[in-house]
């Protein structure tokens, strides 16, 4: 039996891996999934198993797991072609008999309309489908990605997205989701559970923009777009349409509240608050 991390040179899936072993699981007992042994040797130096497999070659996932494993599927980066790739782990774990696959989807599971969610909802049906015991990580933004180029922004002067002023955000950080995934793999209580992740206080982009001001001594101000301005701009700056109307709908649907509730999984299940926005834009300024 062995901790099975997918997507494991990945930023979460290092963290996920490096929280693991701080748990006091042995290196041994952690396996990660990569697409080449030079992506992951690092981790071999440490003692972790690596089992070599791609989510485009199902073939090779054949013998990557075992009956009793725990699973963290990571879901894959391109949407569009994310649910024939979670199929293959999915049908693998499966034919394993692994005591529980847990799956990185989207906050609010089901009930988030976000063009980008499809992909995740149609993969927690998938799971649910298989009859494995699950656990669904549903993740809110990450803190560190909710302003693309904070260098800019200051150069510029704005932040300027399809957000409305009132929009809020929920977000955490890497290591606050990655310590949530170490943590229901290696204690009980965790199968046939949703959880819904994201940070202790939802925040709007004047919000962080005053953060930003107050940190830089550069004054930086939101501006917000209509839907259609900010498709066009995607559009203009080279994004093919179909993805630009994924990016376009994430302000849209943000702007309705999809990524604001707090219930508060995350920080119980931590065990301690979140980060607070205003520290991760310490962090990435410097």
């Amino acid at each position: 039996m062995s901790i099975v991390i997918t997507g494991a040179t990945g930023q979460l899936g290092r963290l996920v891996i490096a929280d693991l072993l701080a748990a006091g699981v042995p290196a041994d007992g952690v396996t990660a999934v990569a697409r080449s042994k030079e992506k992951a040797a690092d981790l071999a130096a440490q003692g972790i198993r690596i089992a070599v497999a791609d989510y485009d070659q199902p073939a090779s996932f054949d013998d990557v797991f075992t009956a009793g494993d725990r699973v963290l599927l990571i879901s894959g980066s391109e949407p569009g072609r994310r649910v024939p790739q979670h199929t293959v782990v999915i049908e693998a774990a499966k034919a394993a008999g692994v005591a529980q696959l847990a799956y990185t989807g989207i906050f609010g599971g089901p009930a988030n309309a976000m063009l980008l969610g499809a992909d995740h909802h149609a993969t927690e049906k998938l799971i649910l489908d298989s009859g494995l015991p699950y656990t669904f990580l549903r993740n809110n933004w990450y803190s560190e990605i909710a302003v693309n180029d904070l260098p800019a922004a200051v150069e510029s002067g704005a932040i300027v997205n399809g957000a409305t002023a009132d929009a809020r955000l929920a977000t955490a950080t890497r290591e606050d989701y990655a310590a949530a995934a170490a943590v229901v793999l290696t204690t009980d209580g965790h199968l046939n559970q949703a959880y819904n992740l994201g940070g202790d206080h939802a925040w709007s982009f004047p919000e962080f923009a005053a953060e930003l001001t107050r940190q830089t001594g550069k004054p930086v101000v939101h501006r917000s777009l209509t839907h259609q301005e900010a498709l066009a701009g995607l559009i203009a700056a080279g994004i093919p349409e179909g993805f630009a109307a994924v990016l376009a709908d994430i302000d849209t649907n943000t702007s309705a509240g999809a990524l604001s509730a707090t219930p508060g999984d995350l920080s119980r299940l931590i065990g301690r608050p979140t980060t607070p926005i205003a520290e991760t834009i310490t962090k990435l300024l410097s």
